[in-house]
């Protein structure tokens, strides 16, 4: 049926109306917000660089100061905050949630902006404040009692170095990137490593402080087991905002052993991927050696091939490594001569993980983004070995991926990771996992078209590697996010969340539900892949 140019004036007009009052109740929530903020904090604190609106000539600088995956910027589906809190005090964050609560604000935290799919720092669709934890980043070593308190705003390369340069002989156990912020990380897990011998970073929790969903400052004793339990792993901002957390550190060697060998077809790569899965999760949990592997150039022959990296941290020397290889993996050919260079301090093992080798460790104190570039990941578990015949599909698969920065890094697991019981903490991947894949691309396109194209050959590949992973459910890890999983809205159910949530948590997603029920029950911190909260009648 034909519309009359007066229809279509009515609807233009009831649209720019319905346009208007939705900018005008944004402008209003967050100027109420503003006066609420000021209301709950000292004078003093009433300052033009402690929130940032978007007329702010520092609000892009700021929004963009730790994100790591750009494409969320050039989105089409993603909002941006209304405004930017950075806090430098506990009550900046108490204040930030008494008064987005009050006006009807959604909270996104963000500490180190490596959030995989952006939740830490975009949208979809609501009216957000981020409350970035950037200035709280203080980091108190107690070397009597072997702990520290980092405050969720610190980076892992902040904590790395503050440990490493009080003693050679202390480390923590987390994930290999230094830019990466604590808060996130720890309230995920956290794999890095020397994850085989201590566990995962949440699993060395001790105590934590954190702003709950009325505003309050708890502690490990305040807030209860229930709350303490779901924020080492469960992704804690579905809970509240860390503000710190007290974690326990890792005696190390004053002499580690860092080393990569790397393998193609023609040097037996398959089989020495193939022969990896067999050993990796059985061996001294002092070894910790990945697999990283790619379609690379055979600078020798030109043509195309897979290189596999074998990328490990042995911690002791490299004459007990030579020992322990030639008894479990005398086949990848390590030796004597692959000893030079490869001793140092376990802090300078942290820049050869980051392809920092030839720096200071000063560079761990650059909270820079590494790259102004765009990203995917996704997740798997693999609990039986994959067959040699099959890695040759897998590869096939890869080499035909042409243009594709498709990379496949496989983290083994064995020792304390598989000791720890599935329900200790909410990161649930313990016994009987072999490894776990991360499948990796990024590029540095910002057109559209690209963007589609890499994310759909990720797909694929995802979709490929089906009959080799875990199953029912096909498990996946929290730190590497993935909203192809599914996502939450705010009147998300339980049973709707499922599809995602037990793919993260398996069986400890339905205690993560209750305790969300006990502690927010109004669904107040949410996101698009929060807990949601299940009410018990």
């Amino acid at each position: 049926m034909a519309i009359s140019a007066f229809g279509n004036l009515a609807v233009l007009s009831l649209l720019l109306l319905t346009v208007t009052s939705a900018i005008t109740a944004s402008n209003t929530a967050h100027e109420n917000f503003l006066h609420c903020f000021f209301n709950h904090t000292q004078p003093s604190d009433a300052s033009s660089h402690l929130v940032y609106t978007p007329n702010t000539t520092a609000y892009n600088t700021i929004l963009r100061s730790s994100i790591q995956n750009i494409r969320f910027l050039y989105s089409s589906t993603t909002e941006k905050p209304v405004l930017i809190v950075t806090p430098t005090n506990e009550s900046h964050v108490q204040a930030s949630v008494v008064c987005s609560r009050k006006y009807g604000l959604n909270i996104r935290v963000r500490s180190g902006g490596h959030d995989y799919e952006g939740m830490s720092y975009v949208s979809d669709h609501v009216v957000f404040v981020i409350v970035d934890l950037a200035n709280l980043r203080s980091i108190t070593i107690d070397a009597e009692h072997g702990t520290a308190w980092v405050q969720a705003g610190a980076t892992l390369g902040e904590l790395y170095y503050t440990i490493g340069v009080k003693s050679k002989t202390t480390g923590f156990t987390a994930g290999v990137c230094p830019t990466i912020g604590v808060g996130g990380h720890i309230s995920g897990g956290g794999i890095g490593m020397i994850s085989r011998k201590y566990g995962a970073a949440a699993d060395n929790v001790i105590d934590a402080q954190l702003v709950d969903a009325h505003g309050r400052l708890l502690n490990r004793e305040s807030m209860g087991e229930d709350l303490f339990w779901a924020i080492r792993g469960g992704g804690a901002a579905s809970f509240g905002i860390v503000l710190s957390y007290k974690v326990k550190l890792a005696d190390v060697p004053p002499v580690v052993t860092a080393f990569n060998i790397n393998r193609n077809l023609r040097q037996n790569a398959t089989y020495l991927v193939s022969r990896w899965q067999q050993i990796a999760e059985k061996s001294d949990e002092n070894l910790y050696m990945r697999v990283i592997a790619l379609a690379v150039d055979d600078s020798a022959t030109g043509n195309r091939t897979i290189q596999a990296t074998f990328n490990s941290l042995f911690l002791g020397s490299c004459k007990e490594l030579v020992t322990l290889m030639e008894k479990n993996f005398p086949e990848l050919g390590f030796d004597a001569k692959d000893c030079s260079g490869s001793e140092m301090s376990w802090l300078e093992s942290v820049l050869f993980f980051a392809g920092y080798s030839n720096k200071s460790v000063n560079i761990l104190l650059d909270r820079r983004p590494q790259y102004n570039s765009s990203f995917k990941a996704k997740s798997d578990f693999v609990r039986e070995p994959i067959p040699e015949t099959e890695w040759e599909k897998i590869w096939k698969f890869l080499l035909e991926a042409k243009d594709e920065p498709l990379v496949m890094i496989m983290e083994p697991f064995g020792g304390r990771l598989s000791e720890i019981s599935e329900s200790a903490i909410p990161f649930p991947h313990r016994k009987g996992n072999l490894y776990m894949i991360q499948y990796f691309m990024r590029w540095f396109e910002i057109d559209p078209a690209v963007t589609k194209r890499h994310l759909d050959w990720m797909r694929k590949l995802y979709g490929f590697m089906t009959p080799y992973v875990s199953s029912h459910p096909r498990a996946a890890y929290l730190n590497y996010k993935d909203i192809d999983l599914g996502r939450t809205v705010k009147h998300t159910t339980y049973e709707d969340a499922m599809v995602w949530g037990t793919k993260y948590f398996k069986n400890t997603f339905r205690r993560l539900a209750y305790v969300k029920a006990k502690v927010d029950p109004s669904n107040f911190f949410r996101n698009e892949q929060s807990i949601p909260p299940l009410l018990v009648l």
